[in-house]
């Protein structure tokens, strides 16, 4: 059984693949059917641990809980996406972001879940790091705009070159992961070569001081929570 819960949470998953708007699109009924089949095993499935289990520990399971509620609104959705077509309306399937709900809460997905839980747990200890790049980038930002703003200098498509703040902090944002970084540097360095020295301080210290920094919290974090998980056999 867990073979076959595994195989059609793996199957709702991919539906998304072959749903308008899709890769391999398939007409609508098929998806439809395959993902009814999928809703009905996993009600199925939810209904044998119900069959097994004490009813006040069933009904006081929030996998359970959002199980069932992942189900009703996988059907309602598909209902009401159904209706919509046949009168030619243009609607989107929003229940596609309910589908990993199945994937964390059955029960045979206990390490999953454990792994999600170490990511939930890691996250409000990184948040320090996380704000303090943030305010690193907007500190740069705002010396960006101080120094390149009033230069009137353009990029090579002739736009505007760091004359908003925003969209300086999205090109920094952008310069930290080292991803285009020649258009977001050389309209500086073209004016002058000096200029370099302010990208070369931001990239030590936001990329390779801060990321640096950001991954190791990340990752000790998370492996302490994955060691220490507690209520590991009641997952």
């Amino acid at each position: 059984m867990r073979t076959a819960t595994y195989f059609f949470i793996f199957l709702n998953l991919s539906l998304a693949m072959f749903e308008e708007p899709a890769v391999y699109p398939l007409p609508f009924l098929a998806t439809a059917v395959v993902e009814v089949l999928c809703l009905l095993v996993f009600l199925g499935r939810l209904a044998h641990f119900a069959a097994v289990t004490l009813h006040s520990v069933f009904w006081k399971d929030t996998k359970n809980i959002c199980i069932m509620v992942a189900i009703l609104l996988s059907l309602t959705d598909l209902a009401i996406y159904g209706v919509l077509r046949v009168y030619s309306v243009s609607s989107i399937r929003w229940s596609r972001i309910v589908r990993p709900i199945f994937l964390i809460n059955f029960t045979e997905s206990r390490q999953i879940r454990r792994a999600f839980r170490s990511i939930r747990n890691t996250l409000p200890e990184i948040t320090y790091v996380f704000l303090l790049f943030m305010f690193s980038l907007l500190m740069f930002s705002l010396m960006a705009l101080k120094l390149f703003g009033e230069r009137n200098l353009q990029t090579a498509e002739g736009l505007p070159y760091f004359r908003n703040y925003l969209e300086i902090v999205f090109d920094l944002y952008v310069l930290v992961t080292t991803a285009n970084s020649p258009d977001v540097m050389m309209p500086a360095f073209d004016f002058s070569s000096w200029y370099a020295l302010f990208f070369i301080a931001f990239v030590i210290v936001n990329t390779y001081i801060f990321m640096s920094l950001f991954l190791a919290v990340v990752y000790n974090n998370y492996k302490k929570h994955l060691k220490v998980m507690p209520g590991v056999g009641n997952s």
